[in-house]
């Protein structure tokens, strides 16, 4: 094989390596769920805050169960 050849292979291995990478949509899919988990979890920060703002059910909840395990009363 002389030196011509042997780049012109190397050449169409680069080509196809580039074709292949171009085509792989496997970090679409990263992306997407990356959006995905953003926006949920954007969602739970909202819901959670409202949820806990100024004697919401949610912070009376937590503060009765540190009360049963913190002490010996539960209420």
């Amino acid at each position: 094989m002389n030196q011509l050849q042997l780049q012109l292979q190397l050449l169409d291995a680069f080509k196809n390596s580039i074709r292949a990478f171009a085509k792989e949509e496997e970090g679409a899919q990263v992306v997407e769920y990356a959006l995905i988990i953003a926006v949920v979890s954007i969602a739970l920060v909202i819901a959670l805050q409202a949820l806990t703002a100024a004697g919401g059910g949610f912070a009376t909840f937590i503060t009765r169960v540190t009360t049963c395990l913190t002490t010996a009363v539960c209420v």
